[in-house]
């Protein structure tokens, strides 16, 4: 197990190893799994991870259900080890935190804009994938999270349908409340947690999931997600307030709700109402205002590959995050540019990007290093990277996901041309 004492002396000897890494790959870094269990949740058995592996974390920790991409946050679980959610770079035999060198290089890595404003790459994504439904639950805004030292966490969802060839128990997600619910119904739920099921999901509305879409959820909306495995690009937070105290038949601790509460508000079921979007919650054109289909991004059969947007849309004006799916032909060659550093998985095929090889794993033990996850420097992916295909059967398919107000020409929800920014982070 990595030791607080072992991340030092990582940190210590980290920029040597990645500026080698960074001028050997051409701006891109190899990245391994990065696995994270939740004590709470069921495992779905979608994220490739080999069977005898689910509970690597031992079993008081529960099994493993999420694998996060290109990480610099730290998970939020308690009992974690030191660097629980935090991705490696590896090269050459040796290893290193994206975190230390984002610190270490900075600008050359995640770009002028985004390092200037934010000192870090303030954004990752994961694989979460669960048998059943998570309790109905929200992420704190800006402003709630500050008072716990923390930030607030807005996200988006997409269903690869590579990851999705079944839908496990309850493949439908609750989003907010229904419209005319009151703060006295919610407040009500909150009385009645010790009491059996405290009904909140009475007071909601759930929506079937469809592989190949998705979903944009601004923070202190509740949402309660469905048993498909999801790509969730999100801001880097792990805050969250559980709302629902029983979800198939286990119990959900006063504690998740309150976790990220301050201690004198831990019984104020006021301020526990009052933490959610009313408006938002309560929005009767929800699915209209949040629900996302992919959209064109560039490409054509002529061209030998195809992209496309599967996460975007403003919260508030502001463009959190954005998401590409990628798909190049049997043997097709192809460079594409983009508008800043991201974090890529690949879901299906194999070929190349850049120097480095792209594979997707049937499956994968949990100290295994895999070819199918790496990181794109800023520098990189403006001037452009290769892509090819080797198969000659089966495409090659890549998730990409991009940080904060770096792709302007992304859509709007239900695909009206972008909008302009209106405020930042």
């Amino acid at each position: 197990m990595t030791t607080v004492k072992d991340l030092k002396t990582l940190a210590k000897n980290c920029k040597p190893a990645a500026e080698a890494a960074l001028e050997a790959g051409g701006g891109i870094l190899r990245l391994a799994p990065n696995w994270v269990p939740r004590s709470f949740l069921h495992p779905g058995r979608r994220l490739k991870l080999h069977p005898d592996d689910l509970y690597a974390f031992g079993l008081e920790r529960g099994g493993i259900d999420e694998r996060w991409f290109a990480s610099t946050t730290e998970a939020a679980n308690e009992g974690r080890v030191p660097d629980e959610g935090l991705s490696y770079a590896v090269f050459r035999g040796e290893r290193f935190l994206l975190r230390d060198a984002v610190a270490e290089l900075g600008a050359a890595i995640v770009g002028d804009a985004i390092w200037k404003k934010y000192r870090r790459w303030p954004v990752y994504s994961k694989f979460f994938d669960n048998m059943g439904p998570i309790p109905h639950h929200m992420h704190q805004s800006d402003a709630l999270a500050k008072l716990v030292g923390q930030e607030g966490k807005p996200e988006a969802y997409y269903f690869a349908v590579q990851h999705n060839n079944v839908g496990n128990a309850f493949p439908y997600t609750f989003f907010g409340l229904n419209p005319g619910t009151t703060k006295a119904q919610v407040r009500r739920c909150l009385e009645n947690w010790h009491k059996g099921d405290n009904g909140i999901l009475d007071i909601s509305q759930a929506y079937r999931l469809k592989p190949g879409t998705g979903w944009l959820v601004p923070p202190c909306v509740l949402h309660a997600p469905g048993s498909l495995c999801t790509y969730e690009p999100q801001w880097g937070s792990d805050v969250f307030g559980m709302y629902q105290n029983i979800v198939e038949g286990r119990t959900v601790p006063w504690s998740l709700l309150v976790k990220d509460v301050p201690p004198q508000k831990h019984h104020d079921l006021d301020f526990l109402v009052d933490m959610l979007d009313w408006e938002e919650n309560t929005d009767p054109n929800f699915k209209a205002n949040h629900y996302l289909e992919p959209l064109p991004a560039g490409g054509s059969e002529k061209d030998g590959y195809c992209d496309k947007w599967i996460c975007y849309g403003r919260i508030k004006g502001w463009q959190c995050v954005t998401a590409k799916e990628l798909t190049v032909r049997p043997g097709a060659k192809v460079t594409v540019r983009d508008g800043g550093a991201y974090g890529l998985i690949t879901v299906q095929g194999e070929g190349a990007i850049g120097k480095l090889r792209l594979n997707a794993p049937k499956v994968i033990r949990f100290h295994d290093l895999t070819d199918d996850e790496v990181f794109v420097a800023e520098s990189a992916a403006k001037a452009g990277v290769v892509y090819e295909n080797t198969s000659e059967t089966e495409p090659l398919v890549v998730l990409r996901y991009f940080g904060p107000e770096v792709n302007p020409d992304a859509p709007d929800i239900g695909g009206k041309p972008p909008a302009k920014a209106k405020r930042g982070k």
